[in-house]
Protein backbone atom coordinates (compact mmCIF):
# COMPACT_ATOMS: atom_id res chain seq x y z
CA UNK A 1 0.00 0.00 0.00
CA UNK A 2 1.74 3.17 -0.64
CA UNK A 3 1.26 5.96 1.42
CA UNK A 4 -0.70 8.98 0.82
CA UNK A 5 0.81 12.25 -0.81
CA UNK A 6 2.26 14.84 1.26
CA UNK A 7 -0.44 17.83 1.63
CA UNK A 8 2.32 20.83 0.96
CA UNK A 9 -1.28 23.20 0.80
CA UNK A 10 -0.13 23.65 4.23
CA UNK A 11 3.45 24.79 5.95
CA UNK A 12 5.98 26.43 3.49
CA UNK A 13 6.02 25.78 0.16
CA UNK A 14 9.82 23.65 -0.63
CA UNK A 15 10.28 25.37 -4.01
CA UNK A 16 9.94 29.19 -2.16
CA UNK A 17 11.86 28.08 0.91
CA UNK A 18 14.72 26.82 -1.22
CA UNK A 19 14.97 29.82 -3.33
CA UNK A 20 16.27 32.33 -0.81
CA UNK A 21 18.61 29.50 0.30
CA UNK A 22 20.01 29.53 -3.42
CA UNK A 23 20.15 32.60 -3.89
CA UNK A 24 22.37 33.16 -0.56
CA UNK A 25 24.57 30.66 -1.70
CA UNK A 26 25.23 32.09 -5.17
CA UNK A 27 25.39 35.84 -3.50
CA UNK A 28 27.81 34.00 -1.21
CA UNK A 29 30.28 32.90 -3.74
CA UNK A 30 29.94 35.66 -5.95
CA UNK A 31 31.78 37.67 -3.12
CA UNK A 32 34.02 35.01 -2.04
CA UNK A 33 35.37 34.95 -5.57
CA UNK A 34 36.00 38.32 -5.56
CA UNK A 35 37.87 38.57 -1.81
CA UNK A 36 39.22 35.40 -1.24
CA UNK A 37 42.41 36.21 -3.54
CA UNK A 38 42.74 39.04 -1.09
CA UNK A 39 44.25 36.59 1.18
CA UNK A 40 47.56 36.88 -0.81
CA UNK A 41 47.75 40.57 0.84
CA UNK A 42 48.76 38.68 4.07
CA UNK A 43 52.29 39.10 3.93
CA UNK A 44 53.58 35.93 6.09
CA UNK A 45 50.76 33.80 4.36
CA UNK A 46 51.73 34.91 0.52
CA UNK A 47 55.09 34.06 0.54
CA UNK A 48 54.30 30.67 2.20
CA UNK A 49 51.57 29.77 -0.19
CA UNK A 50 52.22 31.92 -3.76
CA UNK A 51 56.26 32.47 -3.27
CA UNK A 52 56.53 33.72 -7.15
CA UNK A 53 53.51 35.81 -6.74
CA UNK A 54 55.30 37.61 -3.06
CA UNK A 55 58.06 37.63 -5.11
CA UNK A 56 60.41 35.22 -3.49
CA UNK A 57 63.27 34.73 -6.42
CA UNK A 58 67.29 33.61 -6.26
CA UNK A 59 68.57 32.90 -2.93
CA UNK A 60 71.56 35.04 -3.70
CA UNK A 61 69.60 38.04 -5.33
CA UNK A 62 67.51 41.21 -3.75
CA UNK A 63 65.05 42.86 -6.27
CA UNK A 64 64.50 46.15 -4.91
CA UNK A 65 61.06 48.06 -6.41
CA UNK A 66 60.03 51.40 -5.72
CA UNK A 67 56.23 52.36 -5.73
CA UNK A 68 53.72 55.43 -6.15
CA UNK A 69 56.05 57.61 -8.24
CA UNK A 70 57.30 59.54 -10.09
CA UNK A 71 57.44 62.66 -8.12
CA UNK A 72 60.40 65.28 -9.41
CA UNK A 73 61.50 65.94 -6.15
CA UNK A 74 61.77 62.36 -4.47
CA UNK A 75 62.51 60.30 -7.44
CA UNK A 76 65.89 61.55 -8.69
CA UNK A 77 66.85 61.73 -5.30
CA UNK A 78 66.66 58.08 -5.32
CA UNK A 79 67.77 57.54 -8.90
CA UNK A 80 71.43 59.46 -7.33
CA UNK A 81 71.66 57.06 -4.51
CA UNK A 82 70.92 54.11 -6.74
CA UNK A 83 73.66 55.21 -9.05
CA UNK A 84 76.51 55.68 -6.33
CA UNK A 85 75.78 52.25 -5.34
CA UNK A 86 75.80 51.07 -8.75
CA UNK A 87 72.11 49.59 -8.42
CA UNK A 88 68.86 49.08 -10.62
CA UNK A 89 65.73 48.66 -9.43
CA UNK A 90 62.07 48.25 -10.69
CA UNK A 91 59.91 51.63 -10.27
CA UNK A 92 56.14 50.67 -10.27
CA UNK A 93 54.76 54.08 -11.33
CA UNK A 94 51.09 55.40 -10.83
CA UNK A 95 49.58 56.17 -14.05
CA UNK A 96 48.02 59.73 -11.84
CA UNK A 97 51.38 60.42 -11.39
CA UNK A 98 53.11 60.06 -14.63
CA UNK A 99 50.65 62.06 -16.70
CA UNK A 100 52.13 65.07 -14.48
CA UNK A 101 55.56 64.17 -14.65
CA UNK A 102 56.22 62.37 -17.95
CA UNK A 103 59.80 63.53 -17.73
CA UNK A 104 61.10 61.70 -14.96
CA UNK A 105 58.97 58.79 -16.15
CA UNK A 106 61.71 58.92 -19.04
CA UNK A 107 64.61 59.85 -16.75
CA UNK A 108 63.84 56.42 -14.78
CA UNK A 109 63.99 54.28 -18.11
CA UNK A 110 66.73 56.35 -19.62
CA UNK A 111 68.94 55.31 -16.16
CA UNK A 112 68.68 51.79 -16.68
CA UNK A 113 66.24 51.32 -14.41
CA UNK A 114 62.71 49.00 -15.34
CA UNK A 115 59.49 50.76 -15.20
CA UNK A 116 56.65 49.07 -14.49
CA UNK A 117 52.69 49.58 -13.38
CA UNK A 118 50.80 50.42 -10.24
CA UNK A 119 47.76 51.28 -11.95
CA UNK A 120 46.30 54.56 -12.81
CA UNK A 121 44.64 55.43 -9.39
CA UNK A 122 46.06 54.31 -6.15
CA UNK A 123 42.35 52.61 -5.40
CA UNK A 124 42.15 49.14 -3.53
CA UNK A 125 40.99 46.53 -6.49
CA UNK A 126 38.89 44.93 -3.12
CA UNK A 127 36.63 48.51 -3.53
CA UNK A 128 36.21 48.36 -7.31
CA UNK A 129 34.34 46.27 -10.44
CA UNK A 130 36.16 44.23 -12.53
CA UNK A 131 35.91 46.43 -15.84
CA UNK A 132 36.79 49.85 -13.53
CA UNK A 133 39.92 47.84 -12.94
CA UNK A 134 40.92 46.62 -16.09
CA UNK A 135 40.71 49.74 -17.42
CA UNK A 136 42.87 51.54 -15.02
CA UNK A 137 45.48 49.00 -15.60
CA UNK A 138 45.38 49.19 -19.50
CA UNK A 139 45.19 53.09 -19.22
CA UNK A 140 48.94 53.30 -16.77
CA UNK A 141 50.17 50.35 -18.83
CA UNK A 142 49.50 52.29 -22.46
CA UNK A 143 50.65 55.44 -20.96
CA UNK A 144 53.86 54.19 -19.07
CA UNK A 145 54.76 52.41 -22.26
CA UNK A 146 55.14 55.03 -24.36
CA UNK A 147 56.63 57.37 -21.48
CA UNK A 148 59.25 54.79 -21.08
CA UNK A 149 59.82 53.62 -24.60
CA UNK A 150 59.54 50.22 -22.64
CA UNK A 151 58.08 47.04 -23.27
CA UNK A 152 55.90 46.57 -19.20
CA UNK A 153 55.99 43.50 -17.86
CA UNK A 154 55.32 43.47 -14.04
CA UNK A 155 52.45 44.87 -12.54
CA UNK A 156 51.12 45.65 -8.16
CA UNK A 157 48.29 46.44 -7.58
CA UNK A 158 47.86 49.10 -4.75
CA UNK A 159 48.39 47.95 -1.56
CA UNK A 160 48.94 44.59 -2.64
CA UNK A 161 45.01 43.91 -2.12
CA UNK A 162 44.54 41.20 -4.96
CA UNK A 163 40.73 40.73 -5.89
CA UNK A 164 39.59 38.64 -8.31
CA UNK A 165 39.41 42.30 -10.55
CA UNK A 166 43.35 42.37 -10.48
CA UNK A 167 43.81 38.90 -11.82
CA UNK A 168 41.15 39.73 -14.41
CA UNK A 169 43.28 42.62 -15.58
CA UNK A 170 46.77 41.00 -15.31
CA UNK A 171 45.41 38.74 -17.88
CA UNK A 172 44.01 41.21 -20.43
CA UNK A 173 47.26 43.37 -19.66
CA UNK A 174 49.49 40.79 -20.46
CA UNK A 175 51.34 41.46 -17.12
CA UNK A 176 52.72 39.29 -14.65
CA UNK A 177 51.69 39.94 -10.99
CA UNK A 178 54.34 39.89 -8.26
CA UNK A 179 53.85 41.60 -4.77
CA UNK A 180 56.81 41.76 -2.27
CA UNK A 181 58.30 39.69 0.37
CA UNK A 182 59.85 42.43 2.30
CA UNK A 183 59.20 46.05 3.23
CA UNK A 184 60.76 49.02 5.32
CA UNK A 185 57.55 50.60 5.88
CA UNK A 186 58.98 53.92 4.52
CA UNK A 187 55.55 55.30 4.31
CA UNK A 188 55.24 56.01 8.24
CA UNK A 189 55.50 59.24 9.60
CA UNK A 190 58.89 59.38 11.92
CA UNK A 191 60.85 56.77 10.17
CA UNK A 192 64.38 56.49 9.69
CA UNK A 193 67.03 55.20 7.39
CA UNK A 194 67.84 53.05 10.18
CA UNK A 195 64.47 51.75 11.27
CA UNK A 196 63.84 51.21 7.25
CA UNK A 197 66.91 49.36 6.89
CA UNK A 198 65.68 47.57 10.24
CA UNK A 199 62.25 46.35 8.80
CA UNK A 200 63.40 45.15 6.04
CA UNK A 201 65.46 42.89 8.01
CA UNK A 202 63.47 41.79 10.31
CA UNK A 203 60.55 40.94 7.33
CA UNK A 204 63.25 39.29 5.06
CA UNK A 205 62.63 35.59 4.57
CA UNK A 206 65.43 34.91 1.59
CA UNK A 207 65.12 35.59 -2.16
CA UNK A 208 63.23 38.31 -1.36
CA UNK A 209 61.22 41.39 -3.81
CA UNK A 210 62.04 44.54 -1.28
CA UNK A 211 59.10 47.08 -1.03
CA UNK A 212 60.30 50.78 -0.82
CA UNK A 213 58.48 53.85 -2.00
CA UNK A 214 60.65 56.81 -4.04
CA UNK A 215 57.47 59.27 -3.40
CA UNK A 216 55.00 60.18 -0.63
CA UNK A 217 51.71 60.88 -2.29
CA UNK A 218 50.48 57.92 -0.39
CA UNK A 219 52.42 58.45 2.46
CA UNK A 220 53.92 60.76 5.49
CA UNK A 221 55.34 63.99 3.74
CA UNK A 222 58.69 63.62 3.36
CA UNK A 223 58.84 60.05 4.35
CA UNK A 224 61.17 59.46 0.69
CA UNK A 225 63.63 61.14 2.90
CA UNK A 226 64.15 57.63 5.37
CA UNK A 227 63.73 55.79 2.00
CA UNK A 228 67.06 57.56 0.12
CA UNK A 229 68.90 57.36 4.03
CA UNK A 230 68.40 53.45 4.29
CA UNK A 231 69.62 52.45 1.35
CA UNK A 232 73.37 53.11 1.95
CA UNK A 233 72.52 50.65 4.99
CA UNK A 234 71.14 48.25 3.32
CA UNK A 235 74.03 47.89 0.92
CA UNK A 236 76.57 47.29 3.80
CA UNK A 237 73.79 44.60 5.11
CA UNK A 238 73.10 42.74 2.00
CA UNK A 239 77.29 43.14 0.91
CA UNK A 240 77.68 41.37 4.39
CA UNK A 241 75.65 38.19 2.77
CA UNK A 242 76.83 38.17 -0.14
CA UNK A 243 73.92 39.63 -2.13
CA UNK A 244 73.50 40.94 -5.56
CA UNK A 245 70.90 43.46 -6.20
CA UNK A 246 68.59 44.27 -9.04
CA UNK A 247 65.53 44.58 -10.48
CA UNK A 248 62.60 42.23 -10.86
CA UNK A 249 64.33 41.04 -14.86
CA UNK A 250 67.01 39.65 -12.86
CA UNK A 251 65.85 37.72 -9.87
CA UNK A 252 63.39 34.57 -11.12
Amino acid sequence: MRPPAPDISRGPNPRRSFAPTVAACLGGAAVLAHVAPAAVGWRSARCALTPRLAGIGRPDHIALTFDDGPDPTSTPRILDALDELAWRATFFCLGSQARRYPQVVAEVANRGHEVAVHGEAHRSHLLRSAPAVVKDVLAARDLLQELSGRQLRWFRPPYGAVGAPTLVAARRSGLTLVLWSAWGKDWQAGASGAHVATEVGRTSVGGDTVLLHDCDVTSAPGSWRATVDSLPLLAERWSRRALTVGPLSEHF
